[in-house]
């Protein structure tokens, strides 16, 4: 769409380090297909939809022709070096401002690292979990996780642009502490080093928690439905909840965003269906990327096709004029995001 400004990718998570074989680049298309295993005989994980993508509109961003065999392209990559090919793809995604969840220290990008190869701007999410798990690998017991996860929550806080957590179902106020104690001291008893806590009783002390500091929270959910009663239960607190649903759950997080005022939900892969259910200042776009730079490049390229077919018709139909369409989608693509995450004054 004409004069629509660089997006703001509201989630992801950077990507690889490297250099990728042909073996490893499937891989990592299999799990954005949403895939396990080996592809089918006589296949590739470029026979999906991600796969197709990719040829479509990574090619030229590395001097190719679109649709090239997969040969061709990764050939073309591991010529120009990952740093290189990852910096064009970056640089060619048409977004200028990245929230990067963090929590897989050393494997992928950093903020800072992703910020350089983009030519952009890169904020951290600091995902709850990840952080829960790291103050347990070095609290011997229950009282001292509390106190060393509240003191890291805090320092997190401090620089931490939002917070993100996984919650499946959550109680609709805060768990005692008494009960996080105890629950706490048997998830340390038996965990293993690195692994995040998944109880409920811990999951709603971390979500809670994250509300109390009033920076916004990122919600992945695979139902959001489940979380209505938390959803209630926090507005008017202050603090801005985001839905990351999981897929084919798009649509009842955008008709729960329009019911709760501080509650958010991402676009999703199919903007015309979110935008009927939501007021369009409510909804935010974003990639999901792991690990291929190629996958901002998709998941971008995929949602402006998607806008510029929606508005188009919208503008033909004379549901609104050409500049409120590019209004709208500016509103999606980045203006909202700018706002609730507060990126304007993050500088």
């Amino acid at each position: 769409m004409d004069g629509m400004p660089s997006l703001v990718d509201q989630y992801s998570h950077g990507a690889v380090h490297g250099e990728l074989g042909l073996g490893t680049f499937e891989a990592h298309l299999a799990d954005a297909a949403g895939a396990a295993g080996p592809a089918p005989p006589g296949t590739t994980y470029f026979d999906s939809w991600a796969g197709l993508a990719v040829r479509r509109w990574c090619p030229p961003l590395l001097g190719l022709e679109p649709h090239c065999t997969p040969v061709r392209y990764l050939a073309r990559r591991r010529e120009l070096g990952a740093y290189r090919a990852g910096r064009a793809l970056l640089r060619g995604s048409g977004i200028g401002t990245y929230l990067l969840e963090s929590g897989t220290p050393g494997e992928l990008t950093s903020a800072p690292e992703l910020a350089e190869a983009a030519e952009g701007r890169a904020h951290e999410v600091v995902r709850l979990e990840a952080l829960a798990g790291q103050v347990a690998d070095t609290s011997g017991a229950a009282d001292s996780f509390a106190a060393n996860t509240a003191e890291a929550l805090y320092a997190a806080a401090q620089h931490a642009t939002a917070l993100a957590l996984g919650v499946d179902g959550c109680e609709d106020e805060p768990p005692g502490a008494d009960r996080v104690r105890r629950t706490a001291d048997r998830w340390l008893a038996t965990r293993r080093t690195g692994s995040w806590p998944r109880d409920p009783v811990l999951v709603g002390h971390l979500l809670w928690s994250a509300v109390a500091t009033g920076l916004p929270v990122q919600l992945h959910c695979r139902d959001p439905r489940r979380l209505a009663g938390v959803l209630r239960a926090t507005t008017g607190l202050g603090t801005d909840l985001v839905l990351l649903p999981g897929p084919r759950h798009h649509r009842r997080a955008a008709q729960l965003a329009a019911v709760f005022p501080h509650v958010y939900a991402d676009a999703g892969p199919r903007p015309q269906e979110t935008l009927g259910e939501a007021p369009f200042g409510k909804l935010l776009f974003s990639t999901g990327a792991r690990a291929l730079a190629e996958l901002y490049v998709v998941g971008a390229r995929r949602f402006l096709s998607a806008m510029d077919r929606l508005v188009a018709e919208w503008v033909a139909d004379g549901v609104c004029g050409r500049e409120d369409a590019r209004r709208i989608a500016s509103l999606v693509a980045g203006g909202t995001a700018r706002r609730i995450y507060r990126l304007d004054a993050a500088g």
